[in-house]
């Protein structure tokens, strides 16, 4: 006797439901040996024969209930559970039919079965339905239609099943194409809420574009039209090819060995493959637990998801070429001698069109040439799979016509559009480059980036290529003018493909990958000058963004610095061009007002100072005096009393009047002058800055007090990116940070009175503020090492901290407190969080007003160490 059927007959042998307490440790038992099973057992012996557990089970309940000898009631399994498949978590799904309502005695008894059901442990989706309501629904909703379809007999009435399986079948019922086009239109749906991507970091491995639902849907359209519910019958109706049929079994078994583990690791019913479950995971599937384990697995994860994205798109393409056309006729147009454009889908006409890696590549141009093509042909796709099998031992860059072909390929206006997408989609960049080949399904384990390393450069390539149409030339148009001004665009497009292609491969990735690039270009024939253009680019792509999280771009200083590391227009124009595309293309909410407002901003400061001979900042007296001009006519243009703003600066440091503008400076004064508060004035302002909320806050300095204000706005749930710290001569705190919501947009005013309060109740705070012990899930699973840099200020006045290390909540307020502790002051922070990283930039003097000395900086690194250190759960 097997173990399974030792574990069946224990359930057959239980006569009443008295014994349930029994039978729920006999169930539990059970689902304790599929976990130890599942690492030497086939994994579909282990899905489908749950379900044929289960069926066991609810047959003996549905005897001990009497429910047998019911007339016209009959019980059924529908959904996943119909199919025969059953997760180690997943739901059960139960029809329980009859032919008219139920009687209350069968009522009393069907409630008493899901309540058993219940009792076991068992998650149960049930319906109690009689047969018209049934097919009413069923025609009413395509989710409740496509259950249907796999509705399976457990037990009951045979008859009264039979009419239910003829109706769904019946051509009134959902006619086969009105079922594709609901199904398809389903699809496109639920891929829209991934994406349209299925290169997530976080993968749902039943939702996401390419999993278990993709080849669901196969199966289901097949199904309705065919009426066959087994693959090998669809290959005998030429649905299908033998291989096809294997390929889709195969990557079926990966996902569910896989959803299978994670079912195990979350101990529950759960689909998404968050990065706290995957090293669990791949080490349940036998790759080890560490980061190159984790990537090893999520690499094979992603190459089975393309293939069944890929099958996904050929076999339901396949069925509307032979079924759905049928109603609306063939526009076949010849393209040439290879190809035919046959309503818009791109047609292979014999079956040599792949013969050499030189016509493989050919397509894309083929593709990039016609503007009216949306897709590929079901028959051109299958035979790109296997050409692309044929030859992904080659790296087709290796060949001199493929490199010439790829050169013509970028120079090509169009090329960018949907030939590239084509060409990253179904493999074929990763056989013409190597370098490519290595960022195919890389993971990023972070929570700054959403996408693998291959889907992200993708994304950021059509950014750029969306510079380039007149129908998004309003979305970004300074983008767009320096795309259309620069003669050579496939210099940017090659610093895009190379910006993070080494990343993975230890070091600084954007100096490899500037080595790398220069690999490329050599190889390919382009010019020294061009090459150094494009290795520059992918060695500081990163650095206009680094600039604008941590320095002061007001400062004249940083840009002229800035100057000195961009040399030209044109390196600035390239370099603002594709920062702008990176940054969109790694998370859908990363590029809100606020950063772009910052990166223009020193995009144009640094083109100003270009154009202007590029000279040294104007002196400091010269500044001061300036601003403060400037600040007294905007305060007298609004008829403000001039005489009162001077009695008012007179208290404020030299270095405010450089710090701020004189549209601060102003705004600042203003609010001074018409306060009636003695102690605390607080200003909120949404046009101050561009993209972020402006809070101006004065008030009597005392311990803490920087802690407090931090503390008090993340409780409002609000996001510090800027701060400016300052003392007046006379004891107070002028201070002023730059917030904004948890989406990245601005405070909406209707929130100003929770600024308001957030900072009053810092105010009235007496002593160190509270900081929150509870480290959000999404945060826990990550090991930041908190890293401390030093870095002079030129003018030798400040000591200048870069602060690294994972963005625990009350982190502002623990740093504030070893300054404090320290009697440090801060007079400027720079605050920036990217993913679970915090990247924070700190301006600060010791007590005597002068730079840190070296055993000060000593200390306070070591204190910061001890303080954002993640003390260890108590929790087993």
């Amino acid at each position: 006797m097997s173990s399974q059927q030792f574990f069946i007959s224990k359930i057959q042998a239980v006569n009443s439901l008295d014994k349930i307490v029994e039978v729920r440790k006999e169930v539990d038992s059970y689902h304790a040996w599929l976990q130890e099973s599942f690492t030497n057992q086939p994994i579909a012996k282990l899905v489908l024969g749950r379900a044929f557990y289960i069926d066991n089970l609810i047959r003996r309940l549905w005897k001990i209930l009497g429910l047998e000898g019911t007339k016209e009631l009959t019980l059924a399994a529908v959904g996943g559970y119909g199919r025969g498949h059953l997760n180690l978590h997943s739901d059960i799904d139960l029809l329980i039919l009859s032919k008219d309502a139920l009687t209350p005695d069968a009522e009393q008894k069907v409630s008493a079965l899901i309540t058993a059901l219940w009792d076991l442990g068992l998650d149960i989706g049930q319906s109690v339905r009689t047969l018209k309501e049934t097919i009413d629904l069923g025609k009413e909703d395509i989710t409740i239609a496509t259950n249907l379809l796999e509705a399976r007999l457990l037990i009951g009435d045979e008859k009264l099943f039979k009419s239910l399986t003829e109706k769904v079948n019946s051509k009134n019922f959902w006619p086969s194409i009105k079922f594709y086009q609901a199904k398809t239109q389903e699809q496109a749906d639920r891929r829209a809420k991934f994406h349209d991507t299925s290169y997530n970091l976080e993968p749902n491995i039943k939702e996401n574009p390419g999993c278990l639902r993709d080849i669901q849907n196969i199966g289901w359209i097949a199904k309705k039209h065919y009426k066959v519910f087994d693959g090998s019958q669809l290959v005998k109706a030429n649905f299908m090819t033998d291989e096809e049929l294997r390929e889709l079994q195969d990557c079926r078994e990966f996902l569910w060995h896989m959803r299978f583990a994670l079912h195990m690791v979350a101990g529950r019913s759960e689909n998404r493959l968050l990065f706290e479950h995957q090293p669990a995971i791949a080490n349940l599937l036998g790759y080890g637990e560490d980061k190159q384990a984790v990537e090893t697995m999520m690499k094979k994860f992603f190459v089975i998801v393309r293939r069944v994205g890929e099958l996904n798109q050929v076999l339901l393409q396949y069925f509307a070429d032979e079924y759905v056309t049928k109603f609306r006729p063939w526009k076949r147009r010849k393209v040439n001698q290879d190809f035919e454009l046959a309503n818009g889908l791109l047609k292979a006409k014999h079956e040599q069109v792949f013969d050499t890696p030189v016509q493989l590549l050919s397509l894309f141009k083929t593709i990039a040439d016609l503007p009216n093509m949306t897709a590929l042909h079901s028959s051109t796709l299958r035979q790109l799979r296997n050409a692309r099998r044929k030859f992904e031992s080659m790296e087709l860059c290796q060949i001199e016509s493929c490199r010439e072909l790829f050169l013509e390929l970028i120079q090509h206006q169009k090329f960018f559009g949907l030939s590239w997408q084509l060409m990253h989609k179904h493999g074929v960049m990763a056989i013409y480059s190597h370098d490519w080949a290595h960022i195919v399904g890389l993971m990023q384990f972070d929570l700054f980036h959403s996408y693998t390393v291959d889907e992200h450069t993708n994304r950021l390539i059509r950014n750029i290529f969306r510079y380039t149409q007149s129908e998004f030339k309003d979305e970004f148009p300074r983008c767009t003018t320096i795309c259309h001004n620069f003669a050579k665009l496939e210099l940017l497009y090659i610093a895009a493909i190379y910006h993070d292609i080494c990343k993975g491969k230890g070091g600084d990735h954007s100096e490899l990958g500037a080595k790398a690039v220069r690999e490329f270009c050599k190889l390919h024939g382009i010019s020294e000058t061009d090459t150094d253009l494009v290795a520059w680019l992918v060695d500081h792509h990163l650095y206009m963004s680094v600039i604008t999280q941590r320095k002061d771009i007001n400062d004249p200083q940083v840009i002229y610095d800035f100057c000195d590391r961009v040399q030209d227009e044109t390196h600035l124009n390239l370099l603002y061009a594709l920062t702008l595309a990176d940054i969109r293309a790694t998370n859908a909410s990363l590029l809100n007002d606020w950063k772009a407002s910052l990166l223009k901003q020193l995009y144009i400061s640094t083109l100003n100072a270009l154009r202007s001979g590029h000279e040294k900042p104007v002196a400091r007296e010269i500044q001061i005096q300036e601003r403060r001009e400037s600040a007294l006519q905007r305060l007298e243009k609004n008829g403000l009393d001039t005489v009162k703003a001077k009695e008012i600066w007179h208290s404020l440091p030299t270095d405010y009047f450089l710090r701020y503008s004189s549209k601060q400076i102003a705004w600042h004064t203003k609010a001074l002058m018409h306060s009636t508060a003695e102690h605390l004035v607080v200003a909120t302002h949404n046009e101050m800055h561009l993209g972020g909320t402006a809070i101006f806050i004065y008030t009597k300095d005392r311990p803490y007090l920087f802690a407090a204000i931090c503390s008090s706005i993340g409780r409002k749930n609000f996001n510090i990116h800027d701060a400016n710290i300052m003392n007046t001569d006379d004891g107070y705190a002028l201070d002023t940070f730059i917030i904004l919501e948890e989406d990245g947009n601005q405070v909406n005013k209707k929130r100003f009175k929770d600024i308001h309060d957030a900072i009053e109740e810092a105010a009235r705070c007496v002593g160190e503020p509270s900081v929150p012990s509870r480290i959000p899930r999404q945060i826990k699973q990550f090991r930041v090492p908190t890293q401390i840099n030093w870095v002079e200020h030129k003018s030798n006045k400040y000591s200048l901290m870069e602060l690294e290390a994972l963005d625990t909540p009350g982190l502002l307020v623990k740093i504030g407190r070893v300054f404090f502790e320290n009697n440090i002051t801060i007079h400027a922070a720079k605050v920036a969080t990217i993913g679970e990283r915090a990247e924070d930039f700190f301006t600060l003097t010791n007590n005597n007003g002068a730079p840190l000395t070296p055993v000060e900086k000593e200390s306070i690194t070591q204190q910061l160490r001890e303080a954002l250190q993640i003390k260890p759960s108590n929790k087993s």
